[in-house]
């Protein structure tokens, strides 16, 4: 079998020590060099180092758990990096019992025996980290507002039967009153709504009267700081986005 790569290395990664064995020159001539290092920062510079030093010019890693992301971060730049799906090296027959994981991928990788995973650019792994920490914001915001609309629901006010949206900005005006005094007077209620809602300005009056508890009170103004603290959150992302 021909040889693909005559200066390159294996990485083993683990949560607090990487293994990495090069594997340099001619197959018959070819020499081999393991060492270990840490996973502290300054360590992986010292890796990155080491792997120069040596010439090599490809290397290759699996892509387990979230160990290999910051060693890819910091070698990307220097490197021709193949991060290798764990399972399908570990299929790939013909490794003898007292080959490391490191010198293992350091011959498969040699022969171009691995399949490159396909990693996005910097900026689109960026992307998706934001977006992904957006969706987890919205679905704590939804949370939230289904616990107000269950207290609310719970002392009997119906104010999602007559408006379609309490959390838009009429739903907000009178949910905000609601808190600041526990019930809102008929005479409030035409400064909280839109003028599209005075039509049915007699029946959220009737919606909004209940048996509303200080303690159903202090829920929903729990509810109420996180879903302010979300939506900050969330402007922030979509903002840097």
């Amino acid at each position: 079998m021909d040889v693909l790569y005559h200066r390159c290395a294996g990485l083993d990664v683990h949560a607090e020590t990487i293994v990495v064995c090069a594997l340099l020159g001619e197959e018959e001539h070819v020499q081999k060099e393991v060492e270990t290092f840490p996973t502290f920062t300054k360590d992986l510079f010292r890796l990155l180092k080491w792997l120069e030093d040596r010439g090599v010019t490809h290397i290759a890693m699996e892509s387990t758990g979230v160990y290999w992301k910051p060693v890819f971060n910091i070698l990307e730049d220097y490197f021709d990096i193949t991060l290798a799906n764990a399972q399908r090296i570990k299929n790939v027959p013909g490794r003898k019992t007292d080959v490391s994981d490191a010198e293992w991928i350091a011959k498969l990788l040699r022969y171009g025996l691995i399949e490159k995973s396909f990693v996005p650019p910097e900026n689109i792994r960026e992307l998706r980290d934001l977006t992904r920490l957006r969706k987890k914001w919205i679905g704590q915001l939804t949370a939230e507002k289904n616990r107000i609309q269950k207290v609310l629901e719970c002392s009997n006010i119906k104010l999602s039967s007559v408006i379609s949206d309490v959390f838009g900005v009429s739903g907000r005006k009178l949910l905000e009153r609601l808190m600041k005094q526990g019930y809102i007077e008929e005479t409030e209620v035409d400064a909280c709504i839109h003028r599209s809602m005075k039509r049915k300005r007699q029946q959220i009056q009737d919606s909004l009267f209940g048996t509303l508890t200080n303690h159903q009170l202090f829920m929903i103004r729990q509810s109420w700081k996180h879903i302010e603290s979300l939506e900050s959150l969330l402007r922030d992302i979509e903002e840097r986005i």
